[in-house]
């Protein structure tokens, strides 16, 4: 029995947030019914696949059911309405506008069900000068400021490598789901909830841009100590091609690395401010670091306490010691899942479920 055993989800959504928000009450044992349209959530057909099926689908809808439900016939909202007046939480991932069109928006779901919970996930909230302004992640992170400072060594910003704005809205909904239903205990109310992208995004900024925030200038990656002006907040590469980071800048990590290397004379810059006052002590550690392969100097830092991580990808990451120790990713029947984050103390093995088929329970 999962923490969340006897909640019923009507999920409407696609793609990822809105999924990711309800795969982890999923994953904590609630009913969750996914809405899905004839052709079904287009995240089914997105690959790699594995055992006919989307590997990003299946981990972000396992342990749902399917029903396929047309929301503009007479019978598929006859049907949704039916599903409204027994569930507790609804979520919607549709551009304002579109489920007050369809006759399912707050109002109209709270008349059916006055203790539902309604959440609604967009890219920039349900009112607002960009509300109805077309977005997915990237443009989020290039909007909110983030995509200024995921930038090159020339100052050019690139694609992020992680869908932070997606993530952020999944884990922001959820927690507002959360305490929606911890307050309806007190109330026996429901509530709406209004989660925008943009600002799930936002606060995540408050350690490396205090001086924006505070009405001044904007931080800028190469004079920044977390985006890479300071030697050990730093990417270097070694000399197979490959990378480690060196990634703690506390003096006690400078004192034993500069130590090790004899060059005691460079520890007073570990601590000064970051961008060119540092840059004679990124030029000793960038050329340090070529001059070894990526796995020697892994054997070179294990008896030394510094935070140092060579750069693996992927594929390096999930077949290592410590995923298998944790058992994070988790093969049954042929697929692969990544196991939930939460755990609970005194709880079995997590085991994954199967994602389900369209218009149907597995």
């Amino acid at each position: 029995m999962g923490k969340l055993s006897g909640i019923t989800v009507i999920d409407l959504s696609q793609f990822l947030p809105g999924p990711m928000l309800t795969v982890m009450m999923a994953d904590q044992g609630a009913d969750v019914i996914k809405i899905e349209p004839v052709a079904g959530d287009p995240a089914r057909q997105m690959a790699p696949f594995e055992q006919d099926q989307s590997v990003w689908f299946r981990n972000l809808n396992r342990g749902k059911r399917s029903e396929v439900i047309d929301l503009k016939s007479d019978a598929g909202r006859a049907r949704l309405t039916e599903l409204i007046r027994t569930a507790d939480v609804f979520v919607e991932g549709f551009r304002p506008g579109v489920m007050q069109r369809l006759g399912f928006d707050y109002p109209a779901v709270s008349a059916i069900n006055p203790a539902i919970v309604y959440c609604s996930v967009s890219a920039f909230g349900q009112a607002g000068p960009l509300a109805h302004h077309p977005a997915h992640d990237l443009a989020v992170q290039a909007l909110s400021g983030f995509l200024a400072v995921n930038d090159g060594a020339d100052g050019t910003p690139v694609v992020p490598g992680v869908p932070s704005a997606d993530m952020a809205a999944g884990l922001t909904g959820l927690s507002a789901v959360l305490m929606a239903l911890i307050g309806r205990q007190r109330t026996g109310r429901g509530d709406y909830v209004d989660i925008a992208m943009f600002d799930s995004l936002l606060p995540w900024c408050a350690h490396i841009a205090g001086s924006a925030i505070a009405g001044g200038p904007s931080p800028r990656s190469a004079t920044q100590r977390s985006l890479g002006g300071a030697g050990f907040y730093q990417v270097y590469a070694t000399h197979d091609g490959r990378h480690i980071a060196l990634g703690g800048r506390e003096m006690k990590f400078v004192q034993v690395l500069l130590t090790a290397l004899d060059r005691q004379d460079l520890i007073p810059l570990g601590e000064a401010d970051a961008g060119p006052a540092q840059a004679p002590l990124i030029a000793f550690l960038r050329a340090t670091f070529a001059s070894r392969s990526r796995d020697e100097w892994v054997a070179w830092f294990e008896d030394k306490d510094v935070a140092f991580s060579p750069v693996l990808d992927f594929a390096e990451a999930l077949a290592s010691d410590h995923v298998t120790t944790r058992g994070l990713l988790v093969e049954a029947g042929g697929a692969h899942q990544i196991a939930p984050a939460i755990r609970f103390a005194g709880e079995p093995d997590w085991q994954p479920e199967e994602a389900p088929g369209l218009g149907t329970t597995q």
